[in-house]
């Protein structure tokens, strides 16, 4: 058995019900398939007049005998109608059973496929459920290797290949092969000859049948716009993972995205319904058609005759074959068109997995220390940390004191910002040891952790979502009044007030419906309302123009009052206030001092800063 095949199971469990049903109501359908072409036997004997005779009501003589016991009480009644209603009333009592076996087998079908579709939708579910969990909880360090798109692809198109070819293997193992194997006892039961020369038949599709179809098939307009919303949310998760970590904000996502799912469960459910409702619905409509022209024609039959006295039409068993014939065809068809899409679910499947299967290297310690004050001070000791082959960092030490302003400044490349992810804990150094408090932060719960931290990045990582609730990932229970206090802190209360929803203002994709200043200033607001003990300012300001950096930079002096910051700046105007500034390059401090004390070394500082006047 394929290891991927073993692999969905457990995804199956939650819906056994559904696949034991499925597989009930397809051995139905295989076996009423049959009967429904047997059926038509009884009724052309009527029509050709060569019905078998049973006088006397058979006897039941137990389940050995209950196939002969149904024959015969077949014919008992149809030659009492025969003899006491005429021919015409025993027509319309054959008709009515081949009505009822073809309504028989179409209702299985459908009641096969119903359960097919709720255990496909749910496992879909699941699946895609499990993967969001996945993405989300892998480390920053896995998408720096990996491509979004790449990822998507496999949440969203891979996931629905294996839902929509993965489950033929139902089909394919149980469905079509019970048909077949049930229509040819019963052709061998009419004609062992010829059963060797039938095997090939072309069956035509009616108009009238191929329209119905195409009606009853419904439109998904509203599925797909959820479908569009769902992976926006995906996106916008993998684009701001940095701050759905930092801001503890996962479970938020994850709410929305099963709200998502939840509706997308629904519509599918529903449209899937009506369209397994299409084919046994119009195959049924189209056996009605057929019944009643036989039923025209079969009076035809009964009363115009040959020269010689026999029926113009005859051969009752030749015609029933004519129709297993045809019913052997289509799963055939069926068979060999699976056995290739089931590969490619197959493949899609180990696609999927291979996410599900990524060992998440950033994880809890055991009995991890919850720590949710910042008391004493930050120590990066000895640290050694590598992207690749070469380190970034190279036995790096800094003291951070509590309530101090520390500035990290140096070429691009000198290991800045990567400071600020071992702090975090979207990468885990490989040497040494960062400690708050005296504690290793590997030791650290890390929703504890984050908790501590307020992150405010270069790239000002907003969702396409009201201001209000960009603001809310720094707290999830803010008032108004507390989110405006924070949007006055980091000076965007007075753009935000002149909009015209004010905080419930949507800010569009990436907050595309405002400026570059006008964004960084509502993520240093999300991270006031957080209200963390240590602040990290990675480039803050570089990317803006100088009249949004003057606002910006009044916010981050505000920010950064009363507690402890780590500023990473390209500009050196921004960290001439810090209580210590560290020149870095290649990995190591090379300067270390106030803006003063490094002015008169006329060192690396100085230049950096002769270079930014220029």
């Amino acid at each position: 058995m394929d290891d991927n095949l073993k692999k969905i199971f457990p995804f199956i469990a939650p819906f056994k019900s559904n696949a034991i049903w499925n597989i009930v109501f397809n051995v139905l359908y295989a076996l009423f398939s049959t009967l429904s072409f047997i059926s038509l036997i009884p009724m052309l004997e009527v029509l050709f007049k060569e019905t078998h005779v049973v006088l006397e009501k058979p006897v039941y003589n137990g389940l050995g005998s209950i196939l002969s016991y149904g024959k015969d009480n077949l014919y008992y009644y149809v030659t009492y109608y025969l003899n006491n209603d005429g021919p015409q009333y025993a027509l319309m009592i054959v008709v009515a059973l081949v009505i009822s076996t073809f309504l028989l087998k179409n209702i299985f079908n459908y009641l096969a496929s119903l359960h097919l579709t709720l255990l496909k939708n749910g496992v879909l579910k699941d699946l895609r459920n499990k993967m969001y969990q996945k993405i989300i909880a892998l480390p920053i360090s896995y998408y720096s290797e990996k491509r979004k798109g790449d990822i998507m692809a496999r949440m969203l198109g891979d996931v629905n290949e294996v839902q929509n070819s993965f489950f033929m293997i139902l089909e394919l193992i149980i469905k079509e092969p019970l048909t077949i194997i049930f229509t040819i006892v019963a052709m061998l039961a009419i004609s062992v000859k010829l059963t060797l020369f039938v095997f090939i038949f072309i069956p035509v599709s009616g108009f009238i049948i191929t329209r119905i179809g195409k009606s009853l098939k419904s439109k998904s307009q509203k599925l797909q716009a959820e479908n569009g919303y769902l992976i926006s949310i995906v996106e916008e998760s993998l684009s701001g993972m940095k701050v759905v970590k930092s801001y503890n904000a996962e479970s938020v996502f994850r709410t929305k995205f099963n709200d998502s799912l939840n509706r997308i469960l629904k519509l599918a459910n529903k449209i899937g319904s009506k369209n397994n409702l299409a084919s046994p619905l119009s195959e049924f409509l189209g056996i009605i058609a057929i019944a009643i022209i036989l039923w025209y024609g079969g009076n035809m039959v009964l009363t115009e005759k040959l020269a010689n006295g026999k029926p113009l039409l005859d051969g009752a068993r030749f015609f029933a074959y004519m129709g297993l014939a045809y019913n052997i065809l289509t799963p055939a068809k069926a068979i060999s068109k699976a056995s290739y899409t089931v590969k490619n679910g197959l493949a899609a499947a180990q696609r999927v997995f291979e996410v599900l299967e990524v060992e998440n290297e950033i994880v809890n310690a055991d009995n991890a220390i919850v720590k949710t004050q910042f008391d004493k001070d930050l120590i990066l000791e000895n640290i050694s940390f590598k992207y690749n082959k070469e380190y970034v960092l190279k036995d790096f030490s800094l003291e951070i004191p509590k309530g101090n302003t520390i500035a990290l400044v140096g070429q691009s490349g000198s290991g800045k910002s990567t400071i600020a992810n071992l702090l975090t804990r979207f990468y885990d150094v490989q040497l040494g040891q960062i400690k708050i408090d005296g504690i290793d932060i590997k030791e650290m719960d890390m929703h504890a952790l984050r908790s501590m931290i307020g992150l405010v990045t270069q790239e000002s990582i907003l969702f396409n979502d009201t201001i209000k609730n960009n603001i809310l990932l720094g707290k999830q229970d803010a008032s108004d009044s507390e989110i405006i206090e924070a949007l006055k802190v980091a000076n965007a209360y007075e753009f935000v007030k002149d909009l015209p929803e004010g905080i419930y203002t949507n800010i569009g994709d990436a907050g595309g419906k405002l400026s570059g200043g006008q964004k960084q200033r509502l993520s240093i607001a999300r991270a006031v309302l957080k209200n963390p003990p240590i602040m990290i300012l990675d480039e803050a300001t570089s990317a803006l123009d100088t009249e949004s950096e003057r606002l910006v930079q009044d916010a981050l002096e505000q920010v950064m009052k009363n507690r402890t910051s780590i500023v990473i700046a390209h500009r050196l105007s921004t960290v001439q206030k810090a209580d210590k500034i560290v020149v870095m390059k290649q990995g190591k401090i090379v300067e270390m001092g106030t803006h003063k004390e490094l002015i008169a070394q006329n060192g690396m500082y100085q230049k950096l800063v002769e270079m930014q006047e220029l």
